[in-house]
C-alpha cells in the first residue's frame, strides 16, 4: 500500500506540475502573442504544443484518479472511450506539432543565402492549417480505439489492456495490420523530419560557435541572436522528446512481447508517457525566462 501511494502521488504531482507549467507557457507565449510588434509562427506552434500536453496529462490520468477516489460511475462506457481516444489523439499531435516546431526553427535560423529561407512563414497565421491536418490525421489513425475499448467485465483472456476501468480489447489481425502501418509511417515521416531538421541546426549552431571563438580571438564584442538562443531551447527540447518516446517505444514493445503482466514495467511506460508532456514546459520555462518575458508583454 506504501508502494501504491508513492506511485500514485509520483503521478499526480507529475500531472499537477505538468498541467501549471503548460499553462505558464500558454499564457506566456500569449501574452507576446496580443502584446508583442510581431507575431511569431514559434510561439504560435509551442501555445498549441502546450494545449496538447495538457490534454495528455488530464486525458491520461482523470480516469484513474477518478477511479481511486471512486467516481467512476459517473463515466460510462462512452465516457471511457472519449478519454483513451482523446489522450491517443492528442499524443500524435504532439509528435507531429514537435516535428512541426524543429523544421520552422530549422528554417528560420538557415543562412539568408539558403533556399530554406524562402520557406519560411511569411505570417503566423500561415502555420494554422498545418494544426487542423494533425489533428484530422491522428483522429484518423486513432479510430480504431473507438471499437476496441470497452468497460464492460470481460473475461481476463479477452482483455489485451488495462486502462484503470477502461479495458483495451483484442483486436483482429485485419484491424491491426490496416491502422499498424499508418502509424509506423506518421511516426517515420515526422521523426525524420524533425532528425534532419535537428541536425540542420546542430551544424548551423557549430558554425556560430566557430565565429563566436573567432570575435573572442579577436576581441571584438558579440552578441548570440535570439534566434540562435531559441534554436538551442528548440535542440534540448527535442532531445527531451527522443529520450521519453524512444524509452516508451521499448518499453511498450517488452509489455506487448511478454507474456505475464509485469506492473513495474507498465508504470515506467506510464512515467515515459507523461514525461514529454511534464518537462517540456519546464524546459522553456528554464531557458526562455517566460515570466519576466510575459510581465515585459503586458
Amino acid at each position: 500500500m506504501v508502494l501504491k501511494f508513492i506511485k500514485e502521488a509520483t503521478f499526480l504531482f507529475m500531472t499537477v506540475c505538468g498541467t501549471l507549467g503548460n499553462i505558464s507557457v500558454s499564457v506566456n507565449y500569449m501574452c507576446s502573442w496580443w502584446g508583442g510588434p510581431e507575431k511569431k509562427p514559434i510561439h504560435l506552434i509551442l501555445i498549441h504544443l502546450a494545449f496538447t500536453n495538457i490534454i495528455i496529462l488530464l486525458a491520461k490520468r482523470l480516469s484513474k484518479t477518478m477511479a481511486d477516489f471512486g467516481l467512476i460511475s459517473y463515466l460510462d462506457d462512452i465516457g471511457c472511450k472519449i478519454i483513451v481516444y482523446l489522450e491517443r489523439v492528442a499524443r500524435g499531435v504532439s509528435i507531429c506539432t514537435s516535428s512541426l516546431l524543429t523544421v520552422v526553427q530549422a528554417i528560420i535560423i538557415s543562412p539568408r543565402t539558403s533556399g530554406w529561407r524562402r520557406l519560411r512563414p511569411q505570417s503566423a497565421w500561415h502555420i494554422l492549417p498545418f494544426f487542423s491536418s494533425f489533428w484530422i490525421l491522428n483522429a484518423l489513425i486513432g479510430m480504431n480505439l473507438i471499437h476496441s475499448i470497452t468497460t464492460i467485465n470481460l473475461n481476463i483472456s479477452e482483455l489485451k489492456n488495462s486502462y484503470s476501468y477502461c479495458h483495451f480489447m483484442l483486436e483482429s489481425h485485419k484491424t491491426k495490420w490496416i491502422v499498424l502501418p499508418f502509424m509506423i509511417l506518421r511516426d517515420a515521416v515526422f521523426q525524420g523530419a524533425m532528425g534532419g531538421a535537428s541536425g540542420y541546426m546542430v551544424c548551423v549552431l557549430h558554425k556560430h560557435h566557430q565565429h563566436v571563438l573567432y570575435l573572442q580571438n579577436s576581441k571584438l564584442l558579440y552578441r548570440t541572436p535570439p534566434e540562435l538562443r531559441a534554436a538551442q531551447s528548440v535542440l534540448l527540447l527535442m532531445l527531451c522528446f527522443v529520450f521519453f518516446y524512444c524509452t516508451d517505444c521499448v518499453v511498450s514493445l517488452f509489455l506487448s512481447l511478454s507474456l505475464v503482466d509485469n506492473s513495474l514495467m507498465a508504470n515506467i511506460q506510464e512515467f515515459m508517457t507523461l514525461g514529454y508532456a511534464t518537462f517540456s514546459p519546464l524546459v522553456l520555462i528554464h531557458r526562455g525566462g517566460l515570466l519576466p518575458e510575459c510581465w515585459h508583454a503586458q
